[in-house]
């Protein structure tokens, strides 16, 4: 599998694997009302802004199509959108955004990585050097709920 940056062209692509990311492996944490609220088929604009304006990260398949994604946020020096369709789940996809991400962070000469992590998603960043800050509600105004999650802190 190859990672590489993200292209502008792609962002209904990558948008498409958020959503099927979150639909699967938070199924079984939100409710489905909020899921799907948090998951619309139209894309934000701001989505596509993210990506580029920060370094926005995908893992390809054998066909050189995304199958997961994530981004450094320059702004809040933030792990953000890492995604991986559920069919490609458990390959170690994520691992490899998440090193692409902490590499891109040191080279801008950040030393700490924060991120906000869904209850189904604290044990991988816990795996990846990321330590619990608080459990906390975050407001998703996407969800129209505040959404159970971990703040999380990772010195690189």
């Amino acid at each position: 599998m190859t990672i590489r940056r993200a292209i502008p062209d792609e962002a209904q692509a990558l948008w498409v694997i958020r959503n099927e990311a979150i639909r699967f492996g938070c199924r079984d944490v939100y409710p489905e009302d909020v899921l799907q609220a948090w998951t619309p088929e139209l894309m934000p604009a701001g989505y596509l802004h993210e990506i580029i304006n920060n370094p926005f990260f995908v893992t390809e398949n054998e066909n050189g199509e995304p199958v997961a994604t994530g981004y450094l946020d320059l702004e809040n020096c933030a792990v953000e959108a890492v995604f991986t369709l559920p069919a490609y789940t458990g390959k170690g996809l994520a691992k490899q955004i998440m090193g692409a991400i902490k590499q891109e962070a040191k080279t801008r000469g950040m030393t700490t990585l924060t991120l906000s992590a869904t209850p189904n998603a604290r044990d991988f960043y816990l795996t990846q050097g990321f330590s619990i800050v608080k459990e906390s509600l975050y407001p998703s105004a996407l969800a129209g709920a505040s959404l159970r999650c971990f703040e999380m802190s990772c010195d690189i």
